[in-house]
């Protein structure tokens, strides 16, 4: 039986070049009516945690997280799945400094971006803000990354940074981290911290109706 997992692997081969076809067939037979539009893999991890936190079935609710390779495809995806493609309603997170990029993939495709919300940084910054820097590296030590945190801490770059922005970058140093903390810090997160912009994400995944946006 298909899955949504079949349907991102369908939507993935369609923005790569390959037949439409695939994507349109399930899209109607697995019911989606949103597509949430994600930088990388990391984000869905986050956004797929704080759902399951939350008691949501994603997929039930006909929706899917979609990881774009890179916020320079979101005109591509836009295109694909918003109104001239597949009429999905997308929505999305975005890093401040690539909100150009959303801005305008997203006024050519004719999508409006009130359902994005922006990342000051990115979402692991957001996330290593909410938690706090020393939370992030006891939760670090409980994954057995002490010596890989300790090794880049004594690296000469490292030195004198901001323990926010040390450990914002340490998650990015090995290919698999990102993805991996995604999800160990929104499991970490008390109820009333949860950034705003993830928070905002899934309140307007709850019903039609949108939740207030960060988008100007």
């Amino acid at each position: 039986m298909a899955d949504m997992g079949a349907f991102r692997e369908a939507v993935a081969g369609w923005a790569g070049g390959g037949p439409e076809g695939p994507a349109r067939e399930l899209v109607d037979r697995l019911g989606v009516r949103v597509a949430v539009l994600l930088e990388g893999p990391s984000d869905v991890a986050a956004v797929d945690a704080l759902a399951a936190r939350r008691g949501r079935e994603l997929a039930a609710e006909g929706v899917c997280l979609l990881s774009m390779s890179g916020a320079m495809n979101v005109g591509r995806y836009a295109r694909l799945l918003g109104p001239p493609g597949l009429g999905l309603r997308l929505t999305g997170l975005c890093d401040e400094r690539e909100r150009p990029y959303y801005a305008r993939g997203l006024e050519r495709a004719g999508a409006a971006p009130h359902g994005f919300f922006v990342c000051a940084a990115d979402l692991e910054d957001e996330l290593v803000r909410a938690l706090g820097p020393s939370r992030v590296a006891e939760l670090v030590r409980a994954e057995d990354d002490q010596r890989p945190l300790q090794t880049f801490l004594n690296q000469p770059a490292q030195r004198g940074l901001p323990a926010q922005r040390q450990m914002r970058r340490f998650l990015g140093t090995k290919s698999g981290r990102k993805i991996h903390y995604g999800r160990v810090l929104v499991e970490a997160l008390e109820p009333d911290r949860v950034p705003a912009p993830l928070d905002g994400l899934l309140a307007g995944l709850l019903t039609e109706r949108r939740a207030t946006p960060w988008w100007p």
